[in-house]
């Protein structure tokens, strides 16, 4: 039995994450800390778990063997550290970092302390991308040439911790790492971006919107869109010489949706409907069978790195634009 230990009492870690902890037999949620006691005791009431004051004292706990940390980005890499420091195993919530020499400085530090790091990217565990690549390699739409890419939703609330630059907030870091994670899962680590662009907020100084241009050394490409100033979109298509494959709820689908594959051909479009699946079940499967040694988390942990590298790359080489301006 893995004992998890939650640091932190943020909206989707009790909506989403915790719940999938506590739902996996092989999984028990000990303890859910909080800097505000009465957060943490409403929490560990609904999970069976004990509440804990501040979140150094739950890492001091011996009945934690891994936690998860689902605080803000700029907080995750100083907790995690000092989670690998108590010997915990952690899953953290993405971004791993919001540095790329800071994420390297991590997984390397879980390495040499024989510790489980795993980045909480759900959907690359979804069923539904696996069917994608087999159908690719299969050669149903050809050779892939490009993929299109866009995860973004309406506006937050003025007081979202997303709007907070000081904490890591920004439509980069919180919905444009999804696009550049597809993009790195279809097309390959040898990515390198082309360009992009940032448009900043002007009142909290973070971007809420923003697009980047990607390319492989063969010269496959990738465009992608994210944002929180737009209608809601979470999907992907990847073109190739011979035709197109859409998914369209490609991030975020509930467990119990059965996904939508669209695959046009040259003469026939066929409307596929997939499996239903639980990717953060299956996320949680795979961090706690990493943790027993029964998973080698290795191509996650790469991926992970070379995404931390592809945000920074976006990030630097952006035009930046402010919304609203003349």
């Amino acid at each position: 039995m893995l004992r998890v230990g939650v640091l932190g009492c943020s909206s989707i870690a009790l909506r989403r994450t915790v719940p999938a902890l506590a739902a996996d037999a092989g999984v028990r949620v000990t303890a859910i800390a909080s800097r505000d006691l009465a957060k943490a005791e409403a929490a560990a009431q609904r999970f069976g778990a004990a509440p804990v004051h501040g979140y150094e004292r739950l890492l001091e706990r011996p009945d934690v063997d891994a936690v998860y940390v689902p605080l803000p980005p700029a907080l995750h890499a100083v907790w995690v550290e000092r989670a690998l420091h108590a010997g915990k195993h952690v899953l953290a919530e993405k971004p791993l970092t919001t540095t790329a020499k800071d994420a390297h400085r991590l997984v390397e530090l879980a390495r040499s302390a024989g510790l489980v790091l795993l980045e909480c990217f759900a959907f690359v565990h979804h069923s539904q991308h696996a069917e994608v690549q087999r159908r690719l390699q299969a050669g149903e739409i050809g050779t892939l040439r490009a993929l299109d890419a866009d995860f973004a939703f309406p506006p937050l609330p003025s007081t979202d911790i997303r709007y907070r630059p000081e904490l890591g907030g920004g439509a980069l870091l919180d919905a444009g790492v999804y696009p550049l994670r597809v993009a790195q899962l279809f097309l390959g680590p040898d990515l390198t971006v082309a360009g992009a662009t940032l448009e900043h907020d002007p009142v909290s100084g973070v971007d809420v919107a923003g697009a980047a241009v990607l390319t492989t050394p063969q010269g496959r490409s990738a465009q992608i869109r994210f944002g929180f100033t737009h209608s809601y979109r979470s999907a992907y298509v990847l073109w190739g010489s011979a035709g197109r494959m859409t998914v369209r709820r490609a991030f975020t689908p509930p467990a119990s949706l059965a996904p939508v594959l669209d695959i046009e051909q040259q003469n026939r479009t066929q409307e596929l409907t997939l499996p239903a699946d639980d990717q953060l079940g299956r996320l949680v499967g795979r961090f706690a069978a990493a943790v027993r040694g029964e998973h080698d988390p290795a191509d996650l942990v790469r991926a992970s790195l070379r995404q931390a590298e592809l945000v920074e790359a976006v990030r630097d080489r952006a035009v930046v634009t402010t919304s609203g301006a003349a």
